[in-house]
């Protein structure tokens, strides 16, 4: 998955769809990058809160933050095995991807469904990573990876206090609808016929 989403959605809206009893605070922009504050939701003694959590995990073999985890290795992982059982969602209006076309240029994708999306992921002390996972065959032409993104009852059971082992199944590609709108390139300039 690249390293930006978008969360555009209403503090209302975002309680509704994920039965929340306070408002949540958003971020302070609507295009979240690693290391901004990204809204996650969790399950606390049974019932969800949500926080801001500065995105992407501090590794010390690495200065760039771990804004993804894989989920097929996340057992074997040393940085994500202790993190299986602080699991959260992050809602998102949107994410984006860069695809190459024949040209070798890059194109910004934004990619959305009919609701609001819900992406898997793990938290430390401090800080939030998004699970990703091979893409849905509406996107694969985009990416090769894409967020876990959950629906209802993924989000069911990925907050809940099952061990992990028994809530892997949810982390695959998306079954929902889900579409993309890609950044049209600007017209070239134009020439100054005079000189």
């Amino acid at each position: 998955m690249c390293s930006r989403f978008e969360i555009s959605s209403s503090a209302r809206e975002i309680m509704q769809a994920l039965s929340l009893k306070a408002p949540p605070p958003l971020p302070n922009k609507p295009e979240v990058r690693p290391t901004d504050a990204a809204l996650m939701i969790l399950d606390d003694a049974g019932e969800r809160r949500s926080e801001l959590r500065p995105w992407g995990l501090r590794v010390d073999w690495s200065t760039q933050p771990m804004i993804n985890a894989r989920a097929e290795t996340l057992n074997e992982k040393p940085t994500f095995r202790p993190l299986l059982e602080n699991r959260c969602v992050l809602p998102a209006s949107a994410y984006f991807e860069w695809r190459k076309t024949e040209t070798a240029e890059k194109r910004k994708n934004r990619i959305y469904g009919d609701d609001l999306l819900v992406m898997a992921g793990l938290y430390d002390a401090e800080r939030v990573t998004i699970v990703t996972c091979p893409p849905a065959p509406a996107i694969q032409h985009i990416h090769n990876r894409m967020p876990v993104l959950l629906d209802q009852n993924g989000i069911q059971a990925w907050l809940s206090n099952a061990p992990s082992r028994d809530v892997a199944p949810v982390l695959a590609p998306f079954t929902g609808v889900l579409m993309f709108d890609e950044e049209t390139p600007p017209p070239p300039a134009q020439q100054d016929l005079f000189g």
